[in-house]
C-alpha cells in the first residue's frame, strides 16, 4: 500500500514531463503557462508538507493518507476536463494539496510497521524501487497513452492507482499516531507562507530574482525557526539537526536533488526536440537508468548494513556525479553513450538515495515520524525546485548564447519554437546540445558537493543502536487497527 501511494505521486509527475508538447499544443499554453502547470503543484506541495506531517502525527497517519489519496485522485480526474491552462493549473494545485497529505506518511508509517533496522532498510529499498518503477512507468506509459489517447491520459492513470491504494490502506494498514501534543497554528502558517514563497522565488530564478517573494520567504522562515525554538509545543523538532546523521543526510540529499532535479526535464526536451524522439520513444529511452537504479537500490541496502551509511552514500554520490559528467559529454547522435551515462547515474542514485534517507530517518523519534518524514520531503522538494531553477537557468542561458544573434527572440528563448523553423532547426539542436552539457556538468559539481558533506557529517558505522536508543527514550506510539 505504501508503494502504491508513492507510485501514484511519482508516476503523475513523470508522465506529465512527456505530455508537455501535446498539452501545450492542445490548450494553447504559453511557455509561462507550462511553467505554472508544472510548478503550481510543487509550490503547494512544498508549502503544506510540514503542516501535513504534523497533522498526521496528531490525527492519524492512515487517515491523512486516505484523505490525500482521495483528493489526488479526484483532482486528477478534474484535470482531464480542463479546456484552458487556468483550469489545469487549478487542478494541479488541488493535486499538490493531496500529494502533501500522502508523501510524509509513506516513510512515517514504514517506521512504525518496520521497527527493526534491518527490515526497515529492506522496506525502504523496496519503496525506492517502486518509486523508480513510477519513474520508468510514467514516461513509458505516459508516452504510449499520449500517442493514442491524448495528454488527458497522463491524469486518468492516477485514478485507478489511487483507488487501489485507498482500498489497501483501509483493509491492510494499521492506524498510528504520535503522542498527543497541542496544535501549533502559528508554526503551521509560518511554514506554509515561508516554503511557498521560497519555492516561488526558486522557480523564478531563471527570469531574475523575485525580491518580494524572497523577502517574504526570509522573514517567514526566520520567524518560523525562532518560533519553533521557543514555543513549548513546536510543530517541527528542529533539534533533529543537532544529530550528525540527520543533518548530514538532509544537506547531502538537498545537493543531490539540486544536481538531479532538472535532469529528467532537460533530457526529455533534448530527446524530443534535438533527437526527434516521440513521447513514447523518449519514455523508453529512460529505461537503462531506471533499471540500474532499481538493481542498485537492493545492492545499496545490503552495502549500507555492511559498510555503514557514510561509505555507501559517498560511493553512490561519486558514481552519480560520474554519470552526470558522462551525460555532459554525450554526443547528440550517440544513444549508446547516452544509455551508458544513464546507467552510471542510475546506479549511483540507487546506492546513495535510500542510504542517506535511512541515515536521517534513524535520527527521528517514532512518535514524530510524520513531521520528521515531512521535513525530509520538504528538504528534498526545495532541493529539487532549486535544481530545476539552477539547471534550467544554466541550460537557458547557454542555449540563448549559442543561438545566432540574428535569430528571433522567441527562437533564442525556446528550443521548441526554434526547431519548428526549418531555417533555425539545425542551429537550435546544436545550441541545446551545448546547453545540456553545461547543465549536467553543473549537476555533477552539485552531487560531488553532496559527497563531501556526507563524508564530513554522516557517521561511518551502522546506526541501528543509536536509532534504538533514541526511540526507547520516547513515549510509546499508539497503533490501532
Amino acid at each position: 500500500m505504501l508503494c502504491l501511494s508513492t507510485l501514484v505521486v511519482v508516476i503523475d509527475n513523470m508522465a506529465l514531463t512527456v505530455a508537455v508538447p501535446a498539452l501545450a499544443a492542445d490548450l494553447g499554453a504559453s511557455s509561462q503557462d507550462i511553467q505554472w502547470i508544472l510548478e503550481s503543484y510543487m509550490l503547494v506541495f512544498a508549502g503544506l508538507l510540514l503542516t501535513a506531517g504534523s497533522l498526521s502525527d496528531r490525527y492519524g497517519r492512515r487517515k491523512l493518507m486516505v484523505i490525500g489519496l482521495t483528493l489526488f485522485g479526484a483532482a486528477s480526474a478534474a484535470a482531464t476536463l480542463a479546456t484552458d491552462p487556468g483550469q489545469l493549473i487549478a487542478a494541479r494545485v488541488a493535486m499538490g494539496v493531496g500529494g502533501a497529505m500522502i508523501m510524509p506518511n509513506t516513510l512515517s508509517i514504514l517506521m512504525v510497521v518496520f521497527p527493526d533496522e534491518a527490515e526497515r532498510r529492506k522496506a525502504m529499498a523496496a519503496g525506492a524501487a517502486f518509486a523508480v518503477l513510477g519513474l520508468v512507468g510514467g514516461p513509458v506509459a505516459g508516452g504510449a497513452l499520449i500517442s493514442s489517447l491524448g495528454w488527458e491520459a497522463v491524469f486518468w492513470i492516477n485514478v485507478p492507482i489511487a483507488l487501489l491504494a485507498i482500498l489497501a490502506a483501509l483493509t491492510l494498514m494499521p492506524e498510528s499516531k504520535g503522542s498527543a501534543t497541542k496544535p501549533d497554528p502559528v508554526g503551521a502558517v509560518l511554514s506554509m507562507i515561508g516554503m511557498s514563497a521560497l519555492v516561488w522565488t526558486i522557480n523564478e530564478l531563471a527570469h531574475g530574482i523575485a525580491w518580494t517573494p524572497l523577502a517574504v520567504a526570509v522573514i517567514a522562515l526566520g520567524a518560523f525557526v525562532g518560533w519553533e525554538l521557543r514555543t513549548e509545543h513546536p510543530m517541527v523538532p528542529l533539534q533533529l539537526f543537532r544529530d550528525r546523521d540527520f543533518a548530514g543526510g538532509s544537506l547531502s540529499l538537498t545537493l543531490v536533488q539540486i544536481g538531479s532535479g532538472g535532469m529528467l526535464l532537460v533530457l526529455t526536451q533534448y530527446m524530443q526536440f534535438v533527437l526527434g524522439y516521440t513521447p513514447t520513444q523518449a519514455g523508453l529511452a529512460f529505461i537503462p537508468m531506471f533499471i540500474a537504479s532499481i538493481v542498485f537500490n537492493g545492492i545499496g541496502a545490503g552495502l549500507g548494513s555492511k559498510l555503514g551509511n557514510r561509505a555507501t552514500a559517498v560511493l553512490g554520490m561519486i558514481v552519480m556525479a560520474a554519470g552526470f559528467a558522462l551525460l555532459g559529454f554525450s554526443s547528440p547522435d550517440s544513444f549508446t553513450m547516452l544509455a551508458i551515462a544513464q546507467v552510471v547515474a542510475g546506479a549511483g542514485s540507487g546506492l546513495a538515495g535510500p542510504t542517506a534517507i535511512a541515515a536521517l530517518m534513524s535520527a527521528v523519534p517514532t512518535e514524530q515520524a510524520g513531521v520528521g518524514s515531512a521535513l525530509n520531503d520538504t528538504i528534498q522538494q526545495a532541493g529539487a525546485a532549486l535544481g530545476v531553477a539552477i539547471l534550467g537557468s544554466l541550460a537557458t542561458s547557454s542555449y540563448t548564447s549559442a543561438m545566432p544573434a540574428t535569430a528571433p527572440d522567441e527562437a533564442r528563448r525556446s528550443v521548441a519554437a526554434a526547431v519548428a523553423d526549418p531555417s533555425l532547426a539545425a542551429a537550435a539542436r546544436q545550441a541545446y546540445d551545448a546547453a545540456m552539457s553545461t547543465a549536467f556538468l553543473g549537476a555533477a559539481a552539485g552531487v560531488l558537493g553532496a559527497a563531501v558533506l556526507a563524508l564530513l557529517l554522516l557517521r561511518g558505522r551502522k546506526i541501528g543502536a543509536h536509532a534504538a536508543s533514541l526511540i526507547q527514550q520516547q513515549t510509546p506510539v499508539s497503533v490501532t487497527h
